[in-house]
């Protein structure tokens, strides 16, 4: 997979918002003011970074040398995923769904019922 492809899958999620982070030079994707996915390049490989819990973080990287604490997020939350690894392609999708709806549910009521989700 490509960082063009996960981009493209995380803009069709409602109310998904692409800015760039010019230091890190990263996409980062948002719900609302929330941060639920952030694309990039790490070791010149595409790259994501996702929120899990702690534990489904402590999980996949001790399964996955693809899957890594985020460089600039918080580690216990944040996981940067390989994108061209062994990580199937369902399994980020997975992934990215879950972080999208952890950043849906810090979101106001109000706001979560404009989405629809």
């Amino acid at each position: 997979m490509k960082n063009a492809d996960l981009l493209d899958y995380c803009m069709k999620k409602p109310g998904a918002e692409q800015s760039e982070h010019r230091d890190w030079k990263a996409a980062q994707i948002k719900v609302g003011d929330v941060l639920f996915a952030m694309v990039h390049d790490v070791n010149a490989r595409p790259a994501v970074s996702l929120k899990t819990s702690p534990e489904l973080a402590e999980l996949l990287r001790l399964e996955n040398k693809d899957v890594f604490p985020s460089a600039h997020l918080n580690k216990a939350h944040w996981s940067t995923v390989y994108l061209d690894g062994e990580l199937p392609d369902s399994q980020i999708y997975y992934l990215v769904d879950a972080s999208y709806q952890q950043a849906v549910g810090l979101l106001p009521e109000q706001r979560r019922q404009q989405l629809s989700v």
